[in-house]
């Protein structure tokens, strides 16, 4: 996570200090030194200030004060002073601790940095803290709870167990004049209601693959980490259709993977029962060191593994096994492929799993396979998306997570798409279905596109160039 006050950062400022705001960093520690006297001589006597501070366990936090700092050597009071949170381990967390002791609102001591609390409750340094191996050793703390509210949190839940800091920022706060434009959507779409929700569906249920090609059912391979959410996808499209919540995919929260048979799933209808257009195919969870190889996504993605494939974590998959398809025809290939995502936990993501899904990427480029990304859990990315999914688009902080997973797999922002799976829920939420159904219609453009190259190889007499195997 980068070292600064992003845009999505101060809209959630703006959000708790009820205004349009307008931010002027007065004092870095990186450029400035960590020193309480440049503290002062910088931030002194310039207005209400935010302070920031950035540490090596990617939490950000700090407090905020209408008061200017003025070096007076005493404790002030400060009615509209609060500290916060905005990342915990690098997830988007924000929390507000409002100030209950207004008295000892902040510590005007000329030989500290920025403090809050009569008793403390944050103290960003005293003195002068050196930098050493990239971060600052702080000699103050976080101890929220005597003169702030500490509304459940802790030292530990506020800085994620360390006292290093890559950073500390304060910011001079301004209003700024007239009223904020109103937001545009990062991606647009219809205005989301019960009408565009039985458009889409309609839609979905009409779709029948490219007829030239006599493919009955557009093939789509779920590939992504233990825990991310692809058998959940199954499961939610299944919902949308069935009316109800259903789990008849086994999905969950596990070490390892709990999918261990490679399974082709049909989605049917929920008035006829018959199987729609379109078929999901689940495999085995990626993890560091296990999981599927290059040679079994390979056979995946020619159609060579029968339905129920048995995964052998210790054993590579070979044309020895059983009901193994020897001359797969186009209908049994893998037409688009998508990789599914923990939105939540993008900047941690194991290095050897991204290596994996690259690897892949090489393979489904060989053969002209189009690559889609679910972003899951973005209810847990953004807290105003986890109130309201319907503003998915308009979020700054899911639209950053999107940039992000654009550069490590080298797609185009318009292949990520943000989704919320059915997890907890009971019944049924509109704004869910909706989400769901655009992504779902998005994959099936991108199979389409993948089966008119494929009826274009064979109207140029090329088609032999799609049967070699990498």
């Amino acid at each position: 996570m980068a070292v600064k006050f992003k845009k999505s950062d101060q809209k959630q400022m703006n959000s708790w200090l009820n205004g349009n705001k307008g931010y002027t960093c007065l004092f870095r520690a990186t450029r400035d030194g960590c020193d309480a006297t440049k503290f002062h001589t910088l931030c002194d006597n310039k207005g209400p200030t935010v302070t920031i501070i950035y540490n090596i366990n990617n939490s950000v936090y700090g407090g905020y004060t209408s008061l200017s700092w003025d070096s007076s050597g005493s404790y002030r009071s400060d009615g509209h002073a609060f500290l916060f949170r905005l990342y915990q381990n690098g997830d988007w967390k924000p929390v507000q601790l409002p100030v209950s002791s207004p008295t000892y609102s902040i510590y005007d001591n000329p030989g500290y940095g920025p403090t809050f609390g009569g008793n403390h409750d944050l103290l960003s340094f005293t003195s002068t803290v050196a930098s050493s191996g990239g971060y600052f050793e702080l000699n103050g703390y976080v101890n929220p709870g005597h003169s702030y509210s500490a509304n459940g949190e802790t030292t530990e839940s506020i800085t994620n167990g360390s006292n290093q800091a890559k950073d500390i920022e304060v910011f001079l706060i301004e209003d700024k004049l007239g009223n904020e434009p109103l937001e545009e959507p990062w991606r647009k779409t219809s205005k989301w209601n019960r009408k565009y929700f039985e458009e889409l569906k309609e839609r979905v249920e009409r779709y029948k693959p490219l007829k030239e090609l006599n493919v009955p059912q557009a093939r789509i391979l779920l590939v992504g980490q233990v825990g991310a959410g692809k058998t959940s996808f199954f499961n939610t499209i299944n919902s949308v259709f069935r009316g109800y919540i259903t789990r008849q995919a086994c999905s969950g929260n596990a070490e390892h993977s709990l999918t261990t048979v490679y399974r082709m799933f049909q989605i049917r209808n929920s008035a006829s029962g018959k199987a729609m257009n379109l078929r999901l195919h689940d495999t085995r969870g990626l993890e560091a060191d296990q999981g599927m190889d290059a040679h079994g996504m390979c056979y995946l993605l020619d159609g060579n593994l029968p339905d129920r494939f048995q995964f052998n974590p210790s054993a590579p998959v070979t044309p020895d096994i059983a009901g193994f398809v020897a001359t797969p025809q186009f209908a049994d290939k893998i037409h688009c492929v998508v990789f599914v995502i923990d939105g939540s936990t993008v900047d941690v993501m194991p290095e050897k799993v991204i290596e994996k899904m690259k690897g892949f990427q090489i393979h489904m480029n060989q053969r002209g396979i189009p690559q889609i990304v679910l972003l899951t859990k973005v209810d847990k990315v953004c807290e105003a998306t986890s109130e309201d999914l319907s503003q998915v688009f308009f979020s700054p902080v899911v639209q950053e997570t999107v940039d992000r997973v654009s550069q490590i797999l080298g797609l185009p922002r318009s292949n990520i798409l943000p989704i919320k799976n059915y997890e907890s829920e009971i019944e049924l939420q509109d704004n869910v279905n909706i989400l769901t159904l655009l992504t779902l219609q998005q994959i099936l453009n991108s199979a389409d596109d993948y089966m008119f190259n494929y009826l274009d190889q064979i109207e140029d007499g090329k088609l032999q160039q799609l049967n070699i195997r990498e």
